[in-house]
């Protein structure tokens, strides 16, 4: 692996949580939005599950690998059901400052009569399209969605399923951002986005906030054995800064190394570390990681990532389908798990970097490392998932769910 994949950021601070970022995100929002979202019918009422691979561990020479497996937050199939629900509920709380909303009654659908003109719009990969036009339908708000020419008909089809209306684009993710952006001016309508721009950073805090939903529980399930070591994936950094800063206010300097992992060809994250401020990526972005194949950073996870994460890595599709087979295959004896393409991004570069032994040594990765991925998503395009694994989803799922009830006490 050429060490131009891999850089440690020389701002990453070993201090408190900075007041400056709490403003932005902070434990107690992330609190608030996992109690809301405890209410929506559309997301599991248990924790996802914290799965120890130690197959996996013994293989790179680490003391333990763990992951947190989103493939089972909702039906929805990813982390993405926790960020659009909680920004277009707090986006309909302001919208309406004078009714004594109940964001739990909210969620449920019981203010449905007084937000049928309310008509929300993002453009999407894939999975946060899905989750606002599951939220908006719960909710019972209109919704748009805005495709860009490398999204599947596939995942077209799954966000249909939940009502939005499609708008189909000819260019990429970020033209399709602009889009929607025109759209929305045009009608009067309300972009629910993950990702921040000038003049708009309430919606993507909001989202971001939603993610925080997953470090809550990870600080839950890891009491008796803290990680040393966290994985996230990049794309536009909302995902990353969500769960960073709520590790990071709880641990403060003693908070785990925090690696951002992102498809070569979509290095948006990696460049900004490059250049110290918010950059574009300089590659294709037409990754196998739809879900990560984002052109620009967003500014606003980029204040909480230049802070806090020590390194920004860059994987290749290869070695993302890889580390697909493996986690489906339960190698060396692990349980089998269902990991999409993005999701399986975390694992893919723990073994990238364990197989270099220099770069291994410069992540701080050694025998006495307790290491997290989170595998982000599942299945969330199954034809796909069928041709880069060599077997259905399902049946992985079959054996995972054959292995775990084996071992269940």
């Amino acid at each position: 692996m050429s060490t131009a994949m891999f850089v440690a950021n020389p701002r990453a601070l070993r201090a408190p949580y900075p007041e400056t970022l709490a403003r932005i995100l902070n434990v107690a929002a992330g609190d608030e939005s996992r109690a809301w979202l405890s209410h929506w019918e559309a997301i599991s009422a248990q924790p996802t599950p914290l799965v120890e691979l130690p197959g996996a561990a013994a293989r790179f020479g680490v003391a333990s690998v763990s992951v947190k497996d989103e493939s089972l937050r909702s039906p929805l199939g990813s982390f993405k059901a926790l960020g659009a629900p909680i920004a277009l509920m707090r986006l309909i709380l302001r919208l309406w400052p004078n009714h004594p909303l109940d964001p739990r009654a909210l969620i449920q659908g019981r203010y449905r009569e007084m937000l049928t003109h309310l008509t929300v719009i993002s453009a999407t990969d894939g999975n946060h399209g899905k989750a606002l036009a599951a939220a908006a339908q719960s909710i019972g708000c209109e919704c748009v969605i805005v495709l860009h020419a490398n999204v599947s008909v596939e995942r077209e089809a799954a966000i249909a399923a939940y009502g939005a209306r499609i708008v189909r684009i000819a260019g990429n993710y970020d033209e399709s951002v602009e889009h929607a952006a025109k759209l929305a001016r045009d009608h009067g309508w309300h972009v629910v986005s993950d990702t921040s721009y000038e003049g708009y950073e309430a919606i993507p805090r909001d989202v971001m906030q939603g993610y925080g939903a997953i470090a809550a529980e990870l600080v839950e399930q890891s009491r008796d054995a803290r990680f040393t070591h966290v994985f996230l994936q990049g794309g536009v950094g909302g995902l990353a800064a969500g769960v960073s800063s709520y590790l990071w206010e709880i641990y403060g300097d003693a908070r785990p190394r925090l690696i951002v992992v992102e498809p070569r060809q979509a290095d948006c994250l990696y460049q900004s570390a490059l250049a110290g401020r918010a950059q574009k990526a300089t590659g294709s972005v037409d990754s196998v990681m739809a879900g990560l194949a984002c052109g620009e950073t967003s500014p606003l996870a980029w204040q909480i990532l230049e802070a806090c994460v020590d390194h920004f890595m860059l994987i290749e599709d290869d070695d993302a389908v890889a580390a697909m087979r493996a986690l489906a295959a339960g190698a060396n004896g692990d349980v089998p798990l269902v990991s999409g393409e993005s999701g399986a991004a975390g694992f893919a570069a723990l073994a990238k970097l364990m197989s270099d032994a220099e770069l291994a040594r410069a992540a701080g990765l050694n025998a006495q490392s307790r290491v997290l991925v989170i595998s982000t998503e599942g299945a969330t395009a199954p034809g796909v998932y069928a041709t880069l694994v060599g077997e259905a989803a399902a049946a992985v799922a079959a054996r995972r769910d054959e292995r775990l009830a084996a071992v269940a006490p």
